[in-house]
């Protein structure tokens, strides 16, 4: 008999009964351990000394002991468990009997060729007939594919709910199927209000380089690496520019005996402010290296204006399209105590063209301004403000496009392809001596306050060079 011993059960588990050589009646222990054969999960019972009475075949399938290696062993101890292991596994078992209800237990047990079994019990107390407990019974099957399962719903729960990166579930349509909290507050958009869209909706720019890698995952699989990813997300205050490190996955369905596409798991993470950390560093790496180039070429011009140019062309690389340099008619501007150069005081700023870059083309920084007639800046011009404020002064067409932008430009006397400009006071010895106009053209940046210190570390050495030729008489 395989689910129980003919003899030697306790009364409380049920009596003995006599071995019968005919049919057995529906109360008879060999219909008992029938049932228990036919059922798919493994059963096994101890009386209250904690003794193996009951072991059904699908015990022995799982583990491989026999019915009759099985029952008459006290515990799982040094057989079925190990020795480490036994006493606790025993206590969780049998504390059954004192607990109402199921308890649900989980742990290993050991195959009988050594194996490692992970099995999830259910037990509960027998009970005899006074309603005193007098014994255990014990219900397990394996539960690796169960916790596999419960692990993987687990994760797509923590990922879709707790996730400090966002996730997106998209399908073979390039539409968002599932997104999780994260990426919804990084797209500035509800959970639900994303699903169905297309991902142009969603995104300013960026589209067509993140739709490009989504069509390569779903046709080729996962790219080998992260990948980082520039978009412009929509919010209230306007677009904004943002780096997402992606990651993706292709989905494809367990089920088909072929793989077949469900979509692509969309994984990111905003890098942004590390990478513009990045670039910046760079981008003062390189100025500074501007800088330094700057100096040891001007040190080989013979004429001061001429450095003064070559500051100039050094500092556009990267930076503007266009320049020029404006001196204040006279030597230096009102308020430097100075006058106009010719015993007079200081009326009206007026500014003369010393040097240019060409427009429409390019080439090095010219002299200009030989006639020294002044330039016909209007009132309120950026050049003329930078002159009396004695700083920097940043100036932009703002969102107009076209001829409203190329007006803008030339009412200024600036060329008609820029929308930004930036002008840095050349100052020397405590003295105005012009400004420099840096100008940027359409499809540009507007100029930052960082661009400011770089031009103002600029302007600092051009006014040297220019100051340089007023003393050597050189000037215009």
């Amino acid at each position: 008999m395989s689910a129980s011993r003919r003899s030697g059960t306790t009364d409380e588990l049920g009596p003995e009964e006599p071995e019968r050589a005919g049919p057995v009646g529906p109360d008879g222990s060999d219909l008992l351990a029938a049932l228990l054969d036919g059922m798919d999960a493994a059963l096994c019972a101890f009386d209250a000394g904690g003794v193996v009475t009951h072991w059904n075949r699908e015990a022995e399938r799982i583990l491989g002991w026999t019915a009759a290696e099985a029952v008459g062993r006290h515990g799982f101890a040094g057989w079925a468990v190990r020795e480490a292991d036994a006493e606790e596994v025993e206590g969780r078992l049998m504390s059954a009997m004192e607990a109402p209800g199921r308890q649900v237990h989980e742990f290993a047990l050991l195959t009988k060729d050594g194996g490692r079994v992970l099995v999830r019990t259910q037990s509960a107390a027998v009970r005899g007939p006074e309603g005193k407990p007098a014994g255990v019974y014990c219900a397990f099957s394996e539960v690796h594919a169960q916790i596999d399962l419960e692990r993987s719903i687990a994760l797509s729960e923590a990922l879709f709910e707790d996730a400090s990166w966002g996730v997106v579930l998209v399908d073979a349509d390039l539409r968002p199927a599932v997104v999780n909290a994260h990426a919804a507050r990084s797209l500035g958009i509800g959970r639900t209000s994303a699903l169905g869209r297309p991902l142009g909706e969603l995104l300013a720019q960026g589209v067509e380089e993140l739709e490009s890698a989504l069509t390569h995952v779903l046709a080729e699989g996962a790219p080998p690496a992260p990948a980082e990813i520039w978009v412009s997300v929509r919010t209230p205050e306007g677009e904004q520019r943002r780096c997402w490190r992606c990651g993706f996955v292709r989905l494809a369905s367990p089920l088909a005996e072929e793989p077949v596409p469900l979509g692509v798991g969309w994984l990111f993470q905003d890098v942004t402010e590390s990478r513009q950390g990045e670039q910046e560093a760079a981008l003062l790496r390189f100025r500074t290296n501007q800088l330094h180039r700057a100096a040891r070429a001007a040190g080989e011009c013979e004429d001061p204006r001429e450095a003064a140019t070559v500051h100039l062309d050094f500092a556009l690389a990267g930076f503007a399209d266009h320049a020029l340099i404006d001196r204040v008619a006279g030597g230096t501007a009102a308020g430097d105590g100075s006058g106009n150069g010719n015993g007079e005081a200081a009326g009206a700023v007026r500014l003369v063209r010393v040097a240019a870059t060409p427009s429409g083309a390019p080439g090095p920084s010219l002299l200009t301004g030989a006639a020294g007639l002044p330039v016909r800046y209007g009132q309120g011009h950026p050049a003329l403000q930078c002159v009396e404020r004695a700083g920097s002064v940043r100036a932009s067409a703002g969102s107009v496009g076209g001829e409203a932008a190329r007006e803008w430009a030339l009412a200024r006397q600036w060329p008609g392809d820029v929308v930004h400009a930036l002008c840095a006071v050349l100052r020397s010895r405590g003295r105005t001596l012009g400004v420099v106009t840096f100008l940027r053209g359409s499809g540009r940046t507007q100029f930052e306050r960082a661009d400011a210190v770089y031009a103002e570390d600029v302007a600092v050495r051009i006014a040297a060079a220019l100051d340089l030729a007023g003393a050597l008489g050189r000037d215009h």
